[in-house]
Parts: structure tokens; sequence; C-alpha cells
């Protein structure tokens, strides 16, 4: 039986079933902005995925610096703008870095006061929507609204955030 967690408006996780009785994969749906990010690949390596999980719970609550390089814009020309940007500088916003579920979506994340605002596109050519290629959809919520979500999902794969 699957279980949501978020608003898939903002940003939702569903984990779902393992596949055949494997208790290492596992059906894990992403969603932002009200567009499915694991449309390409839904079938997570749990012990991989949840230590990637967890490095972004901790990237997160370290406080980084995830304000906008770009204050004078919006953050998903802040995203245009690092993507063509070959500076090394878009790499401290990328997320989330949780492996093949989401290697077809390209995304930062920004720290707009205690919301974040996660803007983000899907890049491959086969992508099961061409209508959402060179689009660049933005998420926001307040930043403990995602942490929530990420420590719920957590504990639904067995694995909490302190595992």
């Amino acid at each position: 039986m699957a279980v949501l967690f978020g608003d898939k408006q903002r940003f939702a996780v569903e984990v779902g079933e393992f596949w055949e009785g494997d208790t290492r994969l596992r059906r894990v749906d992403l969603w932002a902005a009200d567009r499915w990010l694991t449309c390409d690949d839904n079938m997570a390596f749990v012990p991989q995925f949840c230590m990637s999980v967890r490095d972004s719970l901790d990237w997160l609550r370290s406080g980084c610096d995830l304000s906008l390089p770009f204050p004078d814009v919006s953050p998903a020309e802040a995203h245009r703008l690092l993507l063509s940007a070959d500076d090394g500088s878009r790499e401290q916003f990328w997320f989330p870095l949780w492996g093949p579920t989401r290697d077809n979506v390209t995304a930062h994340v920004f720290r707009v006061g205690n919301r974040l605002s996660i803007p983000f596109e899907f890049w491959r050519p086969a992508h099961p929507r061409p209508e959402e290629l060179g689009a660049v959809f933005v998420a926001e919520m307040p930043e403990s609204e995602l942490i929530d979500v990420l420590v719920q999902m957590l504990a639904a794969l067995g694995c909490g955030p302190d595992a």
C-alpha cells in the first residue's frame, strides 16, 4: 500500500511497494509543482536512496548559504543562468541528488527567508510530456515542510534520518 507525504503542488513523496519482494528496491515517486519527477525511473535502491536523502537533510539543516546567486532575478531565471554558467557555481545549489530516480530532471534549490524555492526542468528528449521540455517549473514551500516530508519518507522506507 502506498503512502503519500506532502503536497504534490509543492513537494510530495509517495512510498510504494517493494519490487518483486526485494526489500532493497522500492517504488518512490516524487512530485514538485504538480509535476511527476520520477516519470522515467521510480524504483529506488533503498540503501543508497536513504543515504542520499539523509545527506540532503543534513545539508539543508546546516544553514548553508542557498540564497539566490543573482538577487535581482526570479528563481526560475537564476536556474537558467546557473545552467548557462560553466564555472562550477551551480553545484552548490543542485537538488535533489538522490541517484537515478531523478536523473531526468535538472534542479536547484534556493533559500528565500524561511522558504525554499526549487526551480527544475525536464531534459530528456523522450520525456513522456514533450510540452514540458524546455519549461522551468518552480516549487515553493516553507523549509520546515520539505524537511518534514523527507523525514516522513525516510521513516516509511525504514531508514530514519539518524539511521
